[in-house]
């Protein structure tokens, strides 16, 4: 009999959750929940390295919110565990304790760091420390793979590191992870700025960036006829601009259809013509989803219920190591 192997991915309850997250994790998480063990958490105490953006209220809220679309989404948490990461005590208890053999110079090297505390007078101890608690929130589960996108690479390294450094000191304790990346064209990108992935903090700001996963079938279209192309018509992967490449790549994540079948079809054709079939069918699959979102959202005990028993269930895990 196989063993499944165990995977542990977080999310932030900050900013809307939007079509980048549900194509590049979302929907490959429910495609392969059966075939290894998922652990999914909300990952509310990450928010709090800047204090003073973060309303008690609204973190919550929107922690409630983040575990709604992911069961929304189709995570069954009869297969996996979807939790809130402070309910759970030992992710905090198990980062102290990393903070203790984790080297200073290896948190102020991370990219992340630099880039977000860069022409900041001061910059709070959880902002330059928040690897450790990542570190902690995968060792806690004897994690075998972590699927994250590139800009984490180096975060989940750091925890492989500290895992090791720990299991020398102390002996063969916790398990090194593995890293999962994305396929390649796995990433969606900005519809403003194909340049760039699409981001839950670019999106605050510049509202043609991203379509959101509770956004109405309107707004939807709206923002997905305005997203940036060029002036011509090329289709061709090796010749097409960024932004038609981006929209062929979400509309083959979401039918199936290969990018270069899709070119194939719309060679000749302008541009509206890609942007509205991508626009129906980001709405056709994101209707089912919002519909299951309202009903839990609509039903509290019913969403405190699943948590409770995903929460027990990954507190036992947590407990023994």
């Amino acid at each position: 009999m196989s063993v499944r192997h165990r995977a542990f991915s977080g999310v932030q309850p900050t900013g809307r959750l939007h079509l980048g997250n549900y194509l590049g994790a979302l929907k490959p998480w429910v495609t392969h929940q059966d075939a290894r063990e998922n652990i999914f958490c909300v990952v509310d105490l990450h928010a709090l390295t800047v204090p003073e953006a973060v309303d008690p209220r609204q973190l919550a809220a929107g922690s409630r919110q983040i575990a709604a679309l992911f069961l929304a989404a189709g995570i069954d948490p009869e297969r996996s565990s979807v939790f809130i990461q402070s309910h759970v005590r030992e992710h905090s208890e198990l980062a102290w304790v990393l903070n203790c053999v984790t080297p200073l110079g290896w948190l102020e090297r991370m990219t992340q760091f630099k880039a977000k505390s860069e022409g900041r007078d001061s910059v709070g101890t959880g902002l330059l420390d928040y690897p450790v608690l990542q570190a902690a929130d995968i060792l806690l589960y004897d994690t075998d793979v972590v699927p994250v996108g590139e800009d984490q690479k180096q975060h989940i390294e750091l925890a492989r590191d500290v895992a090791l450094r720990f299991n020398h000191l102390f002996g063969e304790v916790l398990k090194p992870p593995a890293i999962s990346l994305p396929p390649v064209g796995a990433r969606v990108m900005g519809l403003d700025d194909p340049t760039v992935k699409m981001s839950k903090s670019i999106g605050e700001s510049r509202p043609n960036h991203l379509v959101g996963m509770l956004d109405d079938p309107k707004r939807i279209r709206k923002v997905l006829m305005k997203a940036v192309t060029d002036s011509g018509c090329a289709y061709a992967p090796e010749v097409a601009s960024p932004g038609v490449v981006n929209l062929m790549g979400i509309l083959s994540a979401l039918t199936s259809e290969p990018v270069d079948s899709v070119a194939a079809r719309f060679e000749g054709r302008g541009y509206g013509y890609l942007k509205a079939e991508v626009a129906d069918a980001v709405v056709a699959e994101l209707e089912p989803v919002q519909a299951r979102y309202a009903r839990f959202m609509d039903d509290p005990a019913e969403l405190d219920a699943v948590l409770k028993r995903s929460t027990d269930r990954v507190r036992g895990i947590a407990g023994a190591t």
